[in-house]
């Protein structure tokens, strides 16, 4: 018989790869946020004590940035507080709670990868909500395991690719931030580490993102260039943008925990990205 996997976020763009991935292997219950709000302490705890599932895989996160600026308390209520009401019925139950983070934990002066190990020190509001989750997590439960990963894309929902071809097909030139570094991670690699780690009894915290890394300019121009279009991508600073929300400047990973206990890396962004834009190609033109 198999494991019963409960995933939460579903509608989310990480959830969509993850239960294709997972679903050969478990048998996979999903929530939406209108099924299940991580908010409500009650609908969580009925929800997971009632379904008993082995693993609870929480994609659910509040991931505006620049927004959760101003919508602090719906930030920390989802981001924070959900996640304490997922770990609380994930002991009530004896499930394995699967929780992802991210690199914005950090605050980008380290000048080589961040470790596992480093101490955290977010800068905006978004990084510090999912902060307090990750210290729920820790704090409540004895078996878990918190994944950061960073710059993720995919195919179900917004993101830096997605932005970079709509607005390639509408501007002359664009304008993309220089000084921030890190690894384009596909949400499809990812789900495949979230499997990995699960297969291989994994415990505890892990940096997980594809191989290698680039700032947000060099991410464009590499996307711009893989699709064949005809568009001026220049160089600028973050200041320069004048965003609301404070970004690392490394948000660089040490992913060396997690190929040692899996025996498994993601492979380079640069091959993760040209296949992701060749399977959109494909189903665009379907």
């Amino acid at each position: 018989m198999s494991k019963k996997l409960m995933l939460t976020g579903a509608g989310g763009m990480l959830a969509h790869d993850a239960v294709a991935i997972l679903k050969p292997g478990f048998e996979v219950i999903t929530r939406r946020e209108q099924e299940l709000d991580i908010c409500d302490a009650e609908a969580v705890r009925a929800a997971v004590c009632s379904l008993m599932p082995d693993v609870v895989v929480n994609c659910a996160a509040y991931t505006q940035v620049d927004i959760c600026e101003t919508e602090q308390e719906k930030a920390f209520a989802v981001n924070a507080s959900g996640v304490k009401h997922l770990a609380l019925a994930c002991r009530q139950a004896g499930s394995l709670l699967v929780h992802i983070s991210t690199d914005y934990v950090f605050d980008g002066t380290k000048q080589t990868p961040y470790l596992e190990t480093d101490v955290p020190h977010p800068l905006s509001v978004y990084g510090r909500s999912k902060l307090a989750g990750e210290n729920h997590v820790a704090e409540l439960l004895e078996q878990y395991i918190i994944i950061r990963s960073s710059w993720l894309y995919g195919s179900s929902g917004n993101n830096f690719i997605a932005t970079i071809l709509r607005l390639a097909h509408k501007q002359k030139e664009l304008q993309v931030v220089n000084d921030q570094r890190g690894s384009p991670t596909w949400t499809r690699d990812l789900s495949l580490a979230i499997k990995a780690l699960i297969d291989s009894n994994g415990r505890g915290m892990y940096h997980v993102s594809n191989q290698g890394s680039c700032t947000w300019y060099d991410y464009a121009r590499a996307i711009v260039t893989r699709a064949g279009l005809d568009v001026r991508v220049s160089p600028v600073t973050t200041a320069a943008l004048k965003r609301p929300a404070p970004r690392p400047a490394n948000s660089m990973l040490d992913c060396s925990r997690f190929i040692r206990e899996t025996g498994m890396g993601l492979r380079p962004w640069e091959d993760a990205l040209e296949e992701y834009l060749q399977a959109e190609l494909r189903l665009a033109c379907s």
